[in-house]
């Protein structure tokens, strides 16, 4: 089986899109899947960071230029995030795709709907779109939306009456080490205390929420025995000056690069303030407590269904949290909340949606081979 995925980071995309493509790329590999990327060259991209991990990855041009030129059909809300028209996007494309010959074409991107799609799809390939918006119609066979308090019928018109929907944290895309762990990280969270605090803001965090919820932990009650661990991405802005204020905190801090240990700093943490967005899975699968903070307008939905089912604590937009963290915290810290929320997060996924994804990918495929 050929696989295409059309995925795309940048310092304004974010890096979630093409994390949980490679965590889906990486499972279909070892199922015997031949995996390849069409990626563009933003500010911000991973292209090599794709490459590291042993996927063949085009690059396309970024013309921005082209954005303004051929706009025949209604403009999506994130057009601006594909570095070019979508007619251009699509020509380089299909060319790229028509050569791969692919059974799969996997779209991840705000910015590419159903014209993208009738454009560049070949003939007798499946079409897989990772979505989270519900915002503009598709052609595809397969639906994947992982988050909360979304519903099948919020697709309703956007995609054919025969696609497959998955929808809800059931399906949340995971690498395979945090369904491993996650008995092990639930076993620890029966006696909690918090001595490790785990901050996480994205691999991006381009407007800096880091470094002000570290300005916010000086007015926070933490023990004085607490250790803190901060995770950011190697192309983070801020990255330098995140360091320096690490140095200067009243705890033990460390800023830590592009890790390939997330889940076991999960599972070592007793508490994460993070960004609302995809890693709200892993927390969970992981029954972590958390105090989220919303980067983004997609994360907005997430935050609030996960506060509303007592699975994490919402503190707000980085404008906010300066004052919102000392008494999110000092809530936190009453008895029994974080056991409570542990286990609220730990029943919304069991870490299994990726190979509930892979057999669903493979019944389609079956199902073309029986017509």
């Amino acid at each position: 089986m050929v696989v295409v995925f059309r995925v795309d980071a940048s310092l304004t995309i974010g890096t979630g899109h093409v994390m949980r493509c490679l965590t889906l790329a990486d499972a279909l590999r070892e199922q015997g899947a031949e995996c390849h990327f069409l990626c563009r060259a933003h500010p911000g991209h991973l292209i090599e960071a794709i490459r590291a991990q042993g996927f063949d990855t085009d690059t396309l041009p970024l013309q921005p230029e082209t954005l303004e030129e051929r706009q025949d059909t209604p403009r999506l809300a994130h057009a601006d995030w594909l570095g070019a028209s979508w007619q251009e996007d699509a020509r380089w494309s299909r060319e790229l795709i028509e050569g791969l010959r692919p059974d799969w074409l996997v779209v991840d991107h705000y910015a590419l709907d159903r014209c993208w799609e009738e454009a560049v799809l070949p003939p007798g390939c499946r079409l897989l779109v990772i979505d989270d918006l519900a915002d503009r119609e598709h052609r595809c066979d397969l639906l994947l939306d992982q988050n909360l308090g979304r519903q099948a019928d919020d697709y309703a018109g956007l995609v054919p009456e025969r696609c497959t929907r998955l929808i809800g944290p059931r399906y949340a895309l995971l690498r395979p080490e945090f369904a491993c762990l996650r008995e092990t990280s639930l076993a620890r969270r029966a006696m909690p205390r918090l001595k490790r605090l785990l901050i996480s803001m994205g691999g991006i965090d381009k407007d800096n929420a880091t470094g002000t919820v570290l300005d916010a932990l000086g007015d926070c009650p933490l023990p004085e025995d607490c250790r803190i661990s901060v995770v950011m991405g190697g192309n983070a802005p801020w990255l330098a000056q995140v360091k320096d204020q690490a140095a200067t905190m009243p705890w033990p801090t460390e800023v830590a690069v592009n890790v390939t240990d997330m889940a076991e700093r999960m599972v070592q943490a007793d508490l994460a303030i993070g960004a609302a967005g995809s890693t709200s899975w892993e927390r969970c699968c992981l029954g972590l407590p958390t105090l989220m903070v919303v980067l983004a307008v997609n994360q907005r939905i997430i935050a609030g269904a996960l506060q509303a089912m007592g699975a994490g604590g919402l503190i707000g937009g980085s404008d906010t949290l300066r004052f919102a963290l000392p008494e999110a915290l000092r809530a936190l810290l009453t008895p029994n909340t974080l056991t409570t929320m542990s286990r609220a997060a730990a029943d919304l996924t069991d870490g299994q949606g990726l190979t509930r994804l892979c057999t669903a990918m493979h019944a389609h495929s079956q199902a073309v081979s029986d017509e």
